[in-house]
């Protein structure tokens, strides 16, 4: 079989897929700098005549799966919305991806978001490059006060969302001797209780909490679910970290509380406009900090994602069901899988 991959991978993982007998052409986006949406893939994967294909952004949508001879489909993310999943299972592709395989890593993302903005290390950056000469101590306490932070020990956090990365963030909010608010009707009370959280309604986390950070999925539900009226129930103190999606917050309505210290500040790494530029209306803000959206870039990222992904494909060229597959419904003993497709 020959395989197409054009998310980030390992050397390792490719050279296990070649082990298992498999032509592999890699062509990852992180080298090439080219996504591929629509049917920009399909003359592709037709001259090359790919049995297999594994992505990351690149769009694979109904055009290309009924015109091209796919036998398995695979993201490196955990619930891909770029692959069309329906038109995959009404051909009875089975399609794989890698729950997780960034949790950790936009856990660990979010606590350096809370930190620099609860120690003002952007500001403080960006204050000494702006030309700051100390002619006497005045100068410099007036840059000490003006720059004061607040320590997480003692303060209140509020979660939207206590799915595995807002598991994983709670986690390590303990250790800093937080207190923990959650918010998410779908979460086990004792997944809440195993974080030393306690479950409280949405207004009573904005209004109690030093720090509100959104861990829940976007969805008709959750879209902007945090708009003005939000913002204004919030602490002045408060600061914002969002690291799922910008859907979930009204935007402009967050850049104008910014901007009216209706909040304290934000750490940001999702937008509506994506990828991020300078052009980016929060690198105005001196109590913003900007990140162009690599909560998951890690080189633990990219090996977790290699390493599933290398275990499905190993388990559907035996003819037995992918541990991660989406759509198990494709995978049963009236249809052939694996080794035995040519």
């Amino acid at each position: 079989m020959r395989v197409l991959i054009t998310a980030p991978f390992t050397e390792s993982g490719l050279k296990e897929l070649q082990g298992a007998g498999l032509e592999v052409t890699y062509q990852s986006w992180l080298e090439t700098g080219k996504l591929h949406m629509g049917a920009s893939l399909l003359q592709i994967i037709k001259d090359g005549d790919y049995q297999i294909i594994i992505v990351e952004g690149d769009e694979i949508k109904e055009e290309i799966i009924e015109n091209t001879e796919l036998k398995l489909i695979g993201s490196v993310r955990g619930s891909p919305n770029n692959i069309s999943l329906q038109a995959a299972t009404a051909k009875k592709i089975p399609v794989i991806a890698v729950p997780g395989r960034n949790t950790i890593a936009v856990a660990e993302h979010t606590i350096a978001l809370m930190l620099a903005q609860a120690r003002n290390i952007i500001a403080a950056e960006r204050f000494l490059k702006n030309d700051f000469f100390v002619d006497d101590f005045k100068d410099f306490a007036q840059m000490y006060t003006n720059l004061i932070g607040f320590e997480l020990f003692g303060r209140t956090v509020g979660l939207i969302g206590l799915g595995q990365i807002g598991f994983e963030v709670a986690k390590r909010l303990q250790g800093f001797g937080m207190e923990i608010l959650v918010v998410d009707p779908y979460v086990d009370s004792d997944r809440v209780k195993e974080v030393s959280g306690r479950m409280v309604e949405l207004d009573e986390l904005l209004a109690k909490s030093d720090i509100v950070t959104i861990h829940c999925p976007s969805s008709e539900e959750t879209q902007g679910m945090l708009g003005a009226k939000e913002f204004e129930k919030m602490k002045k103190t408060a600061v914002l970290i969002n690291t799922a999606r910008a859907s979930i917050t009204d935007e402009y309505a967050l850049l104008d509380a910014l901007k009216k210290s209706t909040i304290a500040g934000a750490g940001l790494d999702v937008f509506s406009m994506e990828p991020v530029d300078c052009d980016n209306e929060f690198l105005e803000l001196d109590n913003v900090t900007v990140m162009p959206h690599m909560g998951g870039n890690t080189v633990e990222t990219v090996q977790r994602q290699s390493n599933s992904i290398v275990i499905n494909i190993q388990a559907f060229l035996k003819g037995q069901q992918p541990p991660n597959i989406l759509n198990p419904e494709v995978f049963n003993k009236g249809n052939k899988h694996g080794s035995s497709r040519n």
